[in-house]
């Protein structure tokens, strides 16, 4: 069995420490307890969430376990001497440390992060960076593992975390299992963008939503408005106006951004050769995905892939 722990300071936020479910749905789909999940605080009792909510905790001691997950807080104090001190001593006795949305200036504090690749909630990303210059700050990723250090994006990206975590202790298939119990789509690659293009699009209606997730499914295949419009059963010209209408954009430069999306996933974390890229995401040949690229990034795909290559190198 693997001891997971969350440790909670005064003033978490409930989200933050949302991946308990994924932990707890690996146990069920395993049917044994292949987790033991507790949550820990350095006074142990009541600990008061920012919205009002609190859960019972354990108190920290020297005990070495599997792993550790911390989330942040907003309450001024929350970070205290003896927190700081646990946590110095984190990777020495356990296998992987992890931190959830803004739980990153928790380990940064702690010194856990220095010299590390990390991440955290986009719109803090750079105030991480500012007061903890000695971490390798990536703020556009929804999780990095960087050796027993992992950290996640905010919010609903530590779910994604715990999944992969799962996957590398039970194989994929547990983890796949998990996500559909907990109806999730799929997990998101850590070095997927926390910019996704079906959020940006936003539309409105279980139809349109349909179409896009149909679009996103089958990128390599041709994507007409015919096509989509027969997933979201509506007529061409029905669906082609409620699209506009819905995301501002025609079906057409929807597609494309969906495609560039997952080119560039590609170009990021694969070997793959530029025109199986192409191939794989939908376009005809390596020159449309270069000039999709310019329009939507100002970068060929030439330029992405060596840049994220000499920012793992680094």
């Amino acid at each position: 069995m693997r001891d997971i722990r969350f440790l909670v300071l005064p003033g978490f936020q409930v989200m933050s420490f949302a991946a308990v479910s994924v932990f707890e749905f690996a146990n069920k789909e395993t049917g044994e307890p292949v987790y033991d999940v507790r949550l820990l605080s350095e006074t142990g009792g009541s600990i008061r969430s920012s919205i009002g909510v609190s859960v019972a905790t354990e108190p920290f001691d020297n005990t070495n376990f599997d792993t550790l997950i911390v989330g942040g807080s907003a309450v001024v104090g929350s970070l205290t001497p003896g927190v700081i001190k646990f946590l110095h001593q984190a990777l020495a006795r356990h296998r992987r440390v992890a931190s959830t949305c803004i739980g990153a200036f928790v380990l940064a504090e702690a010194g856990l992060l220095d010299g590390r690749r990390a991440t955290t909630h986009w719109n803090r990303a750079r105030e991480l960076q500012a007061r903890f210059p000695k971490v390798k700050v990536e703020e556009d990723h929804i999780f990095i593992i960087d050796g027993a250090v992992w950290t996640s994006a905010g919010m609903t990206a530590g779910i994604d975390l715990a999944l992969a975590m799962i996957e590398k202790d039970l194989g994929a298939d547990v983890a796949r299992a998990v996500a559909r119990k907990l109806v999730i789509y799929h997990r998101r690659a850590g070095g997927q963008s926390q910019f996704s293009a079906l959020l940006t699009l936003e539309p409105k209606s279980d139809r349109i939503q349909s179409a896009l997730a149909y679009a996103k499914r089958n990128l390599d295949m041709p994507l007409t408005v015919a096509h989509l419009a027969e997933a979201a059963h509506l007529s061409p010209r029905q669906f082609s106006r409620a699209f506009r209408a819905e995301t501002g954009q025609s079906p057409a430069k929807a597609v494309e951004y969906l495609r560039v999306e997952a080119a560039r996933l590609m170009m990021e974390q694969s070997r793959h050769s530029i025109d199986v890229v192409a191939r794989q995401t939908g376009f005809a040949d390596r020159d449309r995905m270069r000039r999709a690229f310019l329009r939507n990034f100002g970068q060929p795909p030439q330029v992405i892939r060596r840049n994220a290559r000499a920012k793992a190198t680094a």
